[in-house]
């Protein structure tokens, strides 16, 4: 367990001239080492434990009695530390996590608050859902003649959706798009840009929606994907209902609620 200690910062040696040296107090602090107060370590490089070094101080310089006793006590702190260090995971894992008891449960969501195009993020089943509350001029933009030619699919006839999501909006309520937050390509999580016209994503052409840094998949304010991008279909919408104006249920499809 000593072993995994070291005595200077990962990938630093100290510098020429450099007092390497510590409080005791730093033994608890971050970061990958410590030391003994007054030691120079310019010639015990390579030194493989604390035990080894502490061998080392005496043969090199005799028998010092106030060293051996705090390297004796440092040994046994870091011994300690490692213990807790390996327990507290294997502790922590007896208990299931607020994640793990909500794997396949509803997540419920106030979206009262959401102005106007506006977006949050909730986490479902460890995956982001973008929540989106649209403007009217961003749902007018999504029948544009000049939009839908430029869409691969827009229809949503071959993407993952559930059977009440139907129409251009992919929406129960028009204003409200819910979808998952993964690209269809490789599973990155796209940007959300609604900034209509924004030069790097196609100037006059670009209506607002998402754009996947990842490989440059593009989607518009309805997840729908454009043409001759690597992701293949729409970002999917998930089963999903609604408690009344102010809270959105994700989990729970809309003809079951």
């Amino acid at each position: 367990m000593v072993r995994a200690f070291c005595f200077w910062r990962k990938g630093r040696a100290p510098a020429a001239g450099e007092d390497s040296a510590i409080s005791p107090n730093s033994l608890s602090r971050a970061g990958n080492f410590f030391s003994i107060p007054a030691a120079h370590f310019t010639e015990l490089r390579g030194v493989a434990s604390i035990q080894d070094w502490r061998i080392s101080l005496v043969s090199n310089q005799g028998v010092n009695k106030g060293r051996r006793q705090f390297l004796t006590a440092a040994t046994s702190v870091v011994g300690a530390a490692g213990v807790v260090a390996v327990l507290v995971p294997f502790v922590a894992s007896w208990n299931p996590s607020a994640k793990a008891r909500a794997a396949g449960a509803p997540v419920k969501a106030d979206i009262s608050k959401l102005e106007p195009g506006q977006m949050i993020v909730v986490e479902w089943r460890g995956k982001p859902v973008y929540v989106v509350r649209r403007t009217q001029e961003s749902l007018d933009a999504l029948s544009q003649a000049a939009l839908v030619d430029m869409l691969r699919d827009p229809e949503s006839a071959e993407s993952t959706q559930p059977a009440y999501i139907e129409g251009i909006e992919r929406s129960i309520k028009p204003e409200y798009l819910v979808l998952l937050g993964l690209c269809t390509h490789l599973g990155c999580a796209p940007k959300y840009r609604p900034d209509v016209g924004a030069a790097d994503l196609g100037g006059d052409q670009w209506l607002g929606g998402f754009f996947c840094p990842c490989h440059g998949s593009k989607f518009d304010l309805a997840g729908r994907v454009f043409k001759g991008v690597p992701a293949p279909l729409n970002l999917e919408v998930p089963p999903h209902s609604y408690e009344g104006d102010k809270v959105l249920v994700i989990g729970v499809d809309q003809e079951t609620a």
